[in-house]
């Protein structure tokens, strides 16, 4: 099992795309998991034939053996001598000889973990042959261990249904529970004048060719984000194991609501790419999340999040920190509101920015800096033309 996003423990075999014999081909889609809080496809890192060892709806950890690709017998080699079980004679440590002894589990299958490729006791633990067990992650554990649907029951709040979550909202809730219980988190709020930003948006849109389109408000955040982030590189960091990791690249997460979770795919160097580049690639990153294609690489490697809920006409919210990132940006709608300018009450447009930070690496006055850069950088648009 490949780790397939970030924050990936373990995968569920949703389905396999090629069955067991099948002939496959490097780069050719296998099978469909659900990693972390996301359903995407993996491939072939090689040519043969597929022997699938891990079925439909099995939950494994990182690293477990979940099929082999067998070289075509043409391109085999001559087999090696019969081992302790009767299996080709794999190399092998002592403990994990034993264990097929004692289990019947059959060593051919395996590929070793130890130095040199020597297969050890926990490579014979974590396969799939006769006598061996498959571990579970705590994620299916804890869905398995869930009480079954309860009878609908009558009483002062009416019917009662108890639906159970899928396993993609288990780890979620997981996820968000551990950013709580964990992080020390504090938010900051701005307001921005969008008024220029409103104008350029009018401008672009008319100079749009045919079948392109202007870039959002979201699209100018990230941008603005991008560039503010390579300023203030603690805001492009996290709190790990008792210590500051800062990131080489700036990396946006883009928070897209899928079906039955939320989806966060990563809009990568988001400092260098232009902005008629960033509108392109979220709208395409966005769509791929709909359509349940989005890949591993691309929900991987985020430095920091934009969360917008502005389309659904909420005003201001603090979002929940990703625990491998030092801050995340929520985004409210667009408003049209009555402003002071000169002493005198006029129409304005404005919008709400909620900066969340973890208090270990962000402290109150680097952050403040940081959401003031962002605010001047959509309050004068132009600068996210020109860099």
């Amino acid at each position: 099992m490949p780790r397939l996003s970030d924050s990936m423990e373990g995968g569920t075999i949703v389905r396999w795309l090629k069955r067991d014999g099948d002939r496959v081909s490097h780069g050719e889609p296998l099978a469909e998991v659900e990693a972390g809080t996301a359903s995407v496809t993996f491939d072939a890192d090689a040519d043969g034939t597929l022997r699938i060892l891990v079925g439909e709806g099995t939950t494994v950890r990182i690293g477990q053996l979940i099929a082999r690709i067998a070289e075509a017998p043409s391109e085999r080699k001559a087999a090696p001598a019969s081992g302790d079980n009767g299996a080709p004679g794999a190399k092998a440590s002592a403990p994990a000889r034993r264990l097929p002894r004692e289990s019947g589990a059959d060593l051919s299958p395996l590929t070793g973990s130890g130095p040199g490729g020597r297969i050890v006791k926990s490579d014979v633990a974590a396969g799939s042959g006769p006598g061996a067990r498959i571990v579970k992650s705590d994620v299916a554990a804890s869905a398995a261990e869930a009480p079954a649907l309860a009878r609908p029951a009558r009483g002062n709040k009416g019917a009662i249904t108890i639906q159970q979550p899928s396993r993609i909202q288990v780890q979620l809730a997981q996820r968000m529970a551990e950013s709580k219980a964990t992080i020390p988190d504090f938010s900051l709020r701005a307001e921005v004048d969008m008024e220029q930003a409103v104008a350029l948006r009018e401008q672009l849109r008319k100079a749009a060719r045919s079948g392109e389109v202007a870039p959002s408000y979201n699209e100018m955040v990230v941008k603005a984000c991008g560039l503010a982030l390579r300023e203030h590189p603690l805001a492009n960091a996290a709190y790990r194991d008792g210590a500051f990791e800062l990131y080489e690249r700036v990396n946006i997460g883009i928070a897209v609501a899928a079906e039955e979770s939320l989806i966060v795919p990563t809009l990568l160097d988001a400092d260098r790419k232009s902005l008629l580049d960033i509108a392109r690639e979220a709208r395409t990153l966005a769509e791929r999340v709909r359509q349940r294609t989005i890949t591993p690489a691309e929900l991987s490697g985020a430095t920091f999040t934009v969360f917008n809920l502005g389309m659904y006409g909420v005003a201001s919210f603090a979002a929940i920190i990703n625990p491998s990132q030092a801050a995340i940006l929520a985004v409210g709608e667009l408003r049209e509101l009555p402003v002071v300018r000169e002493g005198r009450v006029v129409p304005g447009v404005r919008m709400s920015l909620v900066l969340t930070c973890d208090h270990r690496i962000l402290y109150g006055a680097p952050a403040a800096e940081f959401l003031a850069r962002l605010r001047a950088l959509l309050e004068q648009p132009v600068y996210l033309l020109a860099s």
